[in-house]
């Protein structure tokens, strides 16, 4: 897939975006918050990715993140927490989520039944500390606009917890502001 979001300076940190396919809410239950956070310290501890900020929302996450090899470990964590949210939806028998993902598997997407994410991360590197600020409040407003929480600390799958002195749900790279 040809896209003007690249990773293109390994060692930087980055604004990333995963979503899954066609916008489906998969992080509705805190099994499927699971996959991504444990997925999320896998990488932090054997990856050696830094997580500087995060959010969870139904449908997709925000990164601001680092690693020496970021785009590798993007991809190998979603391509991980895909088959682990097939595994748990054909336990849960989630049929409709599985016949939405199939349904919407790219075409050229022959070696899998199913689709989770879409493709890409669509990285952008920041370049400025206001650049930074800004990707930063953005993710962490995001469960607020989406009308799940009042404020950004109230929401459970984000860091904004951190950045206002409150312990959090995932260990992350503090970043001093």
């Amino acid at each position: 897939m040809i896209t003007r979001y690249k990773i293109v300076e390994d060692g930087q940190i980055y604004f990333l975006t995963s979503t899954i396919i066609e916008w489906l809410p998969v992080f509705t239950r805190k099994v499927y918050f699971d996959i991504i956070l444990d997925s999320f310290n896998y990488s932090r501890r054997y990856k050696g990715l830094k997580i500087y900020a995060y959010v969870i929302m139904d449908n997709h996450f925000h990164l601001i993140a680092q690693g020496d090899n970021l785009g590798k470990t993007i991809k190998e964590l979603k391509s991980h927490t895909a088959r682990e949210i097939i595994k748990l939806a054909e336990q849960d028998k989630k049929e409709w989520l599985l016949n939405q993902l199939s349904f919407y598997r790219r075409k050229h997407k022959i070696g899998s039944v199913h689709q989770v994410w879409q493709e890409g991360s669509h990285p952008k590197q920041i370049v400025s500390e206001e650049m930074l600020r800004q990707k930063m409040e953005y993710l962490h407003h995001n469960p607020v606009r989406a009308g799940l929480a009042e404020r950004p600390e109230e929401w459970l799958y984000s860091s904004a917890r951190h950045y206002m002195g409150l312990p959090g749900i995932l260990e992350i790279d503090v970043l001093e502001l």
